[in-house]
Parts: structure tokens; C-alpha cells; sequence
């Protein structure tokens, strides 16, 4: 029997800027997952290393990974099939392009820059 911890619900909460809940809100629309799916699922895989494998604890209801991306898996495997890079690159289709927009946009709205000494982006910083 799971004990009352493993099941019970509770709320967690964050704050970030208006631009990055409409980032997360584009990507969790993308994956047919709540805001609340879609970031429960990116912090789990964050502290897996990204490793999809089931978590050993199945005791839960609960379904951090949500459906979506098991519909996509699915439809992607309609007929076909691929191999784990290629199920990859279809489950990512798109965020190479949703990332250059967002990071033109942020750039045009001076957020952030492209540093050639630091060899990546930063914020900018408004002081």
C-alpha cells in the first residue's frame, strides 16, 4: 500500500518572467499538456539527466510525463519504424525554429545578447 505521501497533492509555485510562461505555455500546448504537466515533466527530466526510463516508484496516480508525448511516440510509430534518434528528432521538430524566434525576439527587446567572448547568450543587464 503507498503511503499517504507518495499520493497526496500539493502545490508548488514560481515565479518568471511574462515571456518565459509564454515560452512554456507555447511548448506545453505543443505537447497536449497543462502548464502544470508540462513543467512537472521538464524538472523530472531535468534531475534524470533527462533519462526517460519509468521511474522505479509506480506507486503513483499521478502522470508526470502526460500524455502527449506518448500520442506523439504513437503516432510517429504508425507504420513505421525508428530508431531512438529518429523518434527524437520527431518529437523536437520545431524547437530548433521556436528558438531562434524566441531568442531573435529577446535580443530585439534587448533581454538578452550574444556574447562572442563569453561564447553564448546572456541577459542583459538594465542597470
Amino acid at each position: 500500500m503507498a503511503s499517504e505521501d507518495a499520493t497526496e497533492r500539493t502545490t508548488v509555485k514560481t515565479y518568471v518572467p511574462k515571456y518565459q510562461k509564454e515560452i512554456w505555455k507555447e511548448d506545453a500546448e505543443d505537447f497536449d499538456m497543462s502548464q502544470s504537466e508540462f513543467i512537472r515533466t521538464m524538472v523530472q527530466a531535468g534531475r534524470r539527466g533527462f533519462n526517460l526510463e519509468q521511474p522505479k516508484d509506480t506507486s503513483s496516480d499521478a502522470n508526470p510525463r502526460g500524455n502527449g508525448v506518448k500520442e506523439g511516440v504513437l503516432n510517429a510509430l504508425q507504420n513505421e519504424v525508428h530508431t531512438w534518434d529518429e523518434l527524437l528528432s520527431k518529437m523536437s521538430e520545431g524547437i530548433e525554429d521556436r528558438l531562434e524566434e524566441s531568442l531573435q525576439e529577446l535580443q530585439e527587446n534587448n533581454r538578452i545578447q550574444y556574447s562572442g567572448r563569453l561564447g553564448g547568450y546572456k541577459i542583459v543587464d538594465n542597470e
